[in-house]
């Protein structure tokens, strides 16, 4: 089993930052990406960026880049969201997940294996 661990939401004005965490403990060793997902309330639950374990290779929406970018500290096993310019569009529950799917791609919620317990993001003035 895979834990994961979700921290550093909140609340933020219009063209602030966040960035947010993901600790993920237990048995690691079958995951191949680690990611984030956001679900605003009434809508479907989307993919915003991944990283593959092997190679360290991201990936993320077209829609967020230049603003949201991910990253990992493979020392603590954790991995992070840095969220810039956040709009009130932004406002979400943001999830980590892992996938042990070999391809590593995570970008449908069906990939995902485990998910964290979400954390809010409220971008608000």
């Amino acid at each position: 089993q895979v834990q994961l661990v979700e921290s550093g939401g909140g609340l933020v004005v219009p063209g602030g930052s966040l960035r947010l965490s993901c600790a993920a403990n237990g048995n690691i060793f079958n995951i191949n990406a680690l990611g984030w997902f956001r679900q605003a309330p009434g809508k479907e639950r989307e993919w915003v960026s991944f990283i593959a374990l092997s190679d360290g290779k991201t990936y993320s929406t077209n829609a967020l880049k230049g603003r949201f970018s991910i990253s990992r500290d493979n020392t603590k096993n954790m991995i992070y969201l840095q969220m810039n310019s956040l709009k009130p569009e932004d406002t979400a529950t943001y999830y980590c997940a892992a996938t042990k799917l070999h391809s590593a791609l995570l970008i449908r919620p069906a990939d995902a294996d485990y998910w964290g317990q979400g954390t809010q993001v409220t971008v608000s003035s």
